[in-house]
């Protein structure tokens, strides 16, 4: 279970760090890339600890598709962009696909071949 929580830190953080990126950019400040730089790293790092016990394939694709999701969804809320038929089409592919991935990862047995 903490690998997990260390996962979903890792997502916060990605999330967070490319809305700071987003804010930057609109709002002509520096101070948010600085924010973007701090948590993109802190998100790398929880992600390599979650790694540990999570197998990276199903890892990764819960850390870039919900942050993907996330992030599209609050840009839609704080920066006014829009949300095309398209762009809808794609996360629920994501979804779709982050769930497959999920649901094909399990433990299993190996199988030592005969020497």
């Amino acid at each position: 279970m903490f690998y997990w929580l260390l996962l979903a830190l890792a997502i916060v953080a990605e999330i967070t760090g490319t809305l700071a990126m987003k804010w930057s950019s609109v709002t002509g400040g520096h101070s948010g890339f600085i924010l973007m730089l701090v948590m993109i790293a802190i998100s790398y790092i929880l992600l390599s600890f979650a790694v540990k016990k999570i197998a990276l394939g199903v890892a990764y694709a819960l850390w870039e598709g919900i942050g993907i999701l996330l992030i599209t969804l609050c840009s839609v809320l704080l920066f006014d962009e829009i949300l095309s038929v398209m762009k809808i089409i794609g996360l629920a592919t994501l979804v779709s696909g982050i769930v497959l991935i999920k649901s094909g990862t399990g433990k299993k047995e190996r199988v030592h071949a005969a020497v």
